[in-house]
């Protein structure tokens, strides 16, 4: 017997002690102080403030028409923003994931560019671009189309700020799934189309919602890229978050929380549509791997 393994046998085996109650408890109440603290406080604090001067103001508030058009002009802006960004990140994941070609890499760099540039620096971008002395407003202001505070700005920015969501939660998902069933349905004579519809999509379509609802949340919420094209024109230009602030800037505080309190209602919905695609999608990935295995 080596020397190394006569060594090895005398050490006695190190053994990892499981965290003692005292320490989890500490960690779990730590965890939940800090929960409660920073998130769940702010948040109630939002509905109190709402509420502060009974149900009937805060019913006013929210059904004022100037809230109205804000919340009219936000699910516009994401009812156009988000299935143009749906299209996209289809396209633009099925095209990393299952093929190979020139400028892949700058591609994918291009997907991520968003989240790494300012929303601010975005809407100054589209203001430069389309503004009254930009690079194409003299062309526009000619024949009488408006980009730059007005609707399609708005859309325009919120697209710019949400297209990264669906295109970085499927990219991983579909590289983690492979391209053997697509290329046994090609050998098979499938078209792309039917390949797509028939295996592609099916596989993908919890990760599909997931990102679909992360870049609604988004779209909702956004408020610096809007705020820089919109031009704050009540009851035409400014989203429910633009409007939230009009309000607090005006210390019309119960009018400013009661829109405020939709937002949050609206994240609150988000998050249990969120937990559950998440639920799907695991048991999704639990199922194709417990194929695999088989």
């Amino acid at each position: 017997m080596s020397a190394s393994v006569t060594f090895a046998r005398t050490i006695p085996a190190v053994r990892s002690k499981p965290a003692s109650g005292v320490v989890r408890l500490i960690l779990i109440g730590a965890a939940l102080l800090y929960i409660g603290f920073f998130l769940v406080l702010p948040l109630a604090a939002v509905f109190v403030q709402a509420f502060e001067k009974g149900a009937q103001a805060y019913l006013a508030a929210v059904s004022d028409k100037e809230t109205l058009s804000a919340i009219r002009l936000t699910l516009l802006a994401c009812a156009i923003a988000v299935p143009l960004n749906l299209l996209f990140g289809l396209a633009a994941s099925w095209a990393i994931t299952k093929f190979n070609f020139r400028g892949k890499n700058l591609l994918v760099t291009l997907v991520d560019l968003p989240l790494a540039v300012s929303p601010v620096v975005s809407g100054l971008i589209y203001v430069l671009v389309f503004g009254l002395h930009g690079w194409f407003g003299k062309w526009l202001d000619d024949h009488d189309v408006r980009i730059i505070f007005a609707v399609p700005g708005i859309v325009l920015a919120t697209m710019f700020v949400t297209f990264p969501f669906i295109a970085r939660e499927l990219i991983p998902f579909m590289q983690s799934q492979g391209k053997e069933e697509e290329e046994a349905a090609a050998v098979l004579g499938a078209s792309g189309w039917k390949i797509f519809f028939k295996i592609t999509l099916p596989n993908i379509k919890w990760s599909l919602l997931y990102g679909v609802i992360l870049a609604s949340s988004r779209a909702v919420g956004e408020f610096g890229a809007v705020s820089v094209v919109s031009g704050h024109i009540r009851g035409q230009t400014n989203t429910l978050p633009l409007h939230v602030e009009i309000l607090y800037n005006e210390y019309n505080f119960t009018a400013a929380f009661a829109a405020a309190s939709l937002l949050t209602l609206l994240a609150v919905i988000t998050l249990i549509a969120k937990k559950i695609v998440e639920w799907k999608t695991e048991k999704q990935i639990a199922a194709s791997e417990a194929q695999e295995y088989v």
